[in-house]
């Protein structure tokens, strides 16, 4: 992280260097003089010496500081990026490759936010003290100077507010395209079997033309810069000689002060560094307000709550769940008794997912309070929340580098059963003892079918104390190994099952259904009684 120490650091450095660099001038002109009219000149030579020796210790230093400094701002951001948008989980609304592009490029701009604003502050020693060095000399060499400074000022405020939205849209282009093909690369298999790939191209590559035109946009921004500096430099440069020979013509500048001043009109004429400065600095708003972005999302917070003794018995007050302002969940009211499988029907659309994901606390309702055995999930610390509840999907993501590692049990804490266990209670074992390397094997070399990665994302889960949910997370499995698991849970009476089913056969297995009706709780009650709904058969698709 760049502390306010490395800044310091910084600031002294590159501060002592501009500082020498606009002493100079001075010290070789009363050299010159003190030459031309016979003076002693060791102090002098000395002092050119000293400030020669600065430049050179202090150039590197700076240098070393600007480019570590960055490298570990980065670092953090990036690091609180990606906590933060795994704290954030379903609640966040980027797609991956927009994230991914967030963590690298992003980051990496907004890293040099600190660095480039003392860079560019210090940048303008050399160019404000010339401008004094030169009134110091005399008045008139300025005078010239100084009208050009409003033209100066406008063009440095154009390309700094310019460059900044140029890269803001290169950036967000830049985004959109890696979502695309991170969403592409997701599907290519579907891709592939639907023979879209030349379709699927062109949508990736349709931002192209955006991020086209935003980065010939940052260029021309550039390159107007570069332009306009090349012209308003030189012509600085030239009116301080021209002025100055004239001052020396007339005997109110010496040989060395005229040396001095056309050095000084040089560095005064240096604003293609200022230009180089501040287009850092607009680069790093433009990365900051990127991350700023995600930053500024609120995650969930904890409480420090544990959990009574209790089955898991779930409890919905009055909550109300909203997606851009349309409501997903309305007004649900409804207390589901602990120990005992309980199934979520519903027409797709209907908010089967979000209420499970309500229960584990992978979302927060916008109204209303969802409680376990009487705590609300609010009050609960995460780690209690882990602990107890435990979530299976219908396209489970495995995160590790083996088979174990996938499951989350390497490292078997205390109370969580061992990988075997879960593996065999999720009828994952079979296979699993078929890879190479059993449950060591890397999940690399481990090339899983559908209901497979779904068997051991219902295992990872399975260490869950007093509530699992299963958000159609037997979908792929065979109807046998389903019915074992199935079985499985049906016996397990020490916590609850929360199975969002779209078969009617797993709606029957379970002890009590939640039937969902566009975003509201239509009945609760078991499967038999509901048959005879025919709304309720039409769910399954049965014929009427």
């Amino acid at each position: 992280m760049t502390t306010p120490r490395t800044l310091v650091a910084l600031a002294v450095t590159a501060g002592c260097s501009a500082f020498a660099e606009l002493a100079l001038p001075l010290a070789i002109g009363g050299t010159v003089d003190a030459i031309v009219s016979g003076h002693a000149t060791g102090l002098r030579l000395a002092w050119t010496f000293a400030l020669v020796g600065v430049l050179v210790i202090a150039d590197p230093v700076r240098d070393l500081l600007a480019g570590l400094a960055p490298a570990r701002r980065t670092a953090e951001l990036r690091r609180r990026l990606v906590r933060h948008t795994l704290a954030l989980g379903a609640r966040r609304p980027e797609a991956a490759g927009d994230v991914v592009s967030r963590v690298l490029t992003s980051a990496a701009e907004a890293g040099q936010d600190g660095v480039a604003l003392v860079l560019a502050v210090v940048a303008t020693v050399p160019v404000v003290g010339a401008i004094a060095a030169l009134a110091y000399l005399d008045p008139w060499l300025v005078a010239g100077y100084l009208a050009g400074t409003v033209v100066i000022t406008a063009l440095l405020r154009r390309h700094v507010r310019d460059t900044s939205d140029a890269v803001v849209r290169y950036q967000r282009a830049q985004a959109d395209i890696a979502a695309r093909l991170s969403d592409a690369l997701a599907g290519r298999r579907t891709i592939a079997a639907a023979a879209t790939v030349p379709a699927e191209i062109r949508r990736c590559l349709r931002p192209l033309g955006d991020l086209s035109a935003a980065g010939y946009g940052t260029w021309q921004v550039l390159a107007r810069s570069a332009g306009q500096s090349a012209v308003v430099g030189p012509l600085l440069q030239l009116s301080v000689v021209a002025v100055g020979g004239w001052l020396l013509a007339r005997g109110r500048l010496t040989p060395g002060e005229l040396l001095a001043a056309v050095q000084y009109g040089m560095l005064g004429a240096g604003i293609g560094g200022l230009v180089a400065a501040f287009s850092r600095v607009a680069r790093a708003r433009a990365g900051g307000r990127r991350v700023a972005e995600v930053l500024d999302l609120a995650a969930p917070r904890y409480g420090h709550r544990e959990l009574p003794p209790g089955p898991g018995g779930l409890t919905f007050d009055g909550v109300t769940v909203r997606a851009e302002g349309v409501p997903v969940l309305e007004r649900v009211d409804v207390t589901l008794p602990g120990g005992r499988p309980i199934a979520v029907v519903g027409r797709s659309g209907s908010g089967k997912s979000t209420f499970a994901a309500l229960a584990a606390r992978l979302t927060d309702p916008d109204e209303g309070t969802v409680r376990l055995d009487g705590v609300p999930l609010r009050e609960l610390s995460a780690a209690v929340l882990r602990r107890e509840i435990g979530v299976a999907f219908e396209r489970p993501v495995l995160v590790g580098a083996t088979v174990a590692d996938a499951v989350g049990l390497a490292h078997d804490p205390p109370g969580v059963p061992p990988v075997t266990d879960v593996l065999r209670a999720a009828c994952a074992d079979a296979f699993v003892s078929r890879l190479p390397r059993g449950s060591a094997t890397p999940l690399a070399e481990a090339p899983l079918s559908g209901g497979e990665n779904q068997r051991l994302g219902l295992a990872r889960a399975w260490h869950a104390r007093r509530l699992l949910v299963l958000d159609d997370a037997t979908s792929s499995l065979d109807t046998a190994t389903e019915a074992e698991i199935l079985r499985l849970l049906t016996e397990d009476v020490r916590r609850t099952h929360l199975i969002v089913a779209h078969r009617a056969g797993t709606a029957a297995q379970c002890a009590s259904v939640v039937w969902l009706d566009r975003g509201r709780v239509r009945a609760v009650a078991p499967h038999r009684r509901l048959w005879n709904d025919q709304d309720y058969r039409a769910v399954f698709g049965a014929r009427t």
